[in-house]
This record gives C-alpha cells, structure tokens and sequence, in this order.
C-alpha cells in the first residue's frame, strides 16, 4: 500500500488519538474528515499523474483541503 502525504494524522501527530475519537464519537467530525481524506487522495492521485487535472483544479483542490484541515483542528479545538 502507498504512502498519500498530508494524512490528517501526519498533519496532526499529537491529535491523532483525539482524531480517531472524534471519527467513532462525532458524526459532523467523521464526515468532515473523509471529505478531507477524500480530497487528500484525489490531489495525490492527481501530482502522481494517476489522474491527471488542470493547474485551476488542483488550485481548487488543495483550497479546499486547506479548509477542510481547518476545519478539523477548529473541532478538535472545541
């Protein structure tokens, strides 16, 4: 199996245990975190040119991975 970087646990190692929680425990939390991981493999798919896409919906893409990440540590932060 590969390695997809920006895994939210990578992004977050101190909050891991707290992430995976959150994902058992929090409706809102696990479907803002699989849109997140959902987005996350799309952009990796897309730099290893596994599916390939334009310079604009990549910019779109990791905008909204941003946000998503936001998002997540903002719950966690609650």
């Amino acid at each position: 199996m590969s390695h997809t970087p920006h895994d939210l646990a990578e992004m977050m190692p101190d909050q891991a245990e707290a992430i995976h929680r959150r994902k058992a425990e929090d409706t809102h939390f696990a479907r803002v975190a699989a849109r997140y991981d959902e987005i996350n493999r799309a952009i990796h798919r897309a730099e290893s040119d596994l599916e390939p896409t334009d310079d604009f919906h990549m910019q779109e893409m990791r905008k909204q991975r941003l946000a998503l990440l936001d998002e997540i540590r903002g719950l966690l932060a609650a």
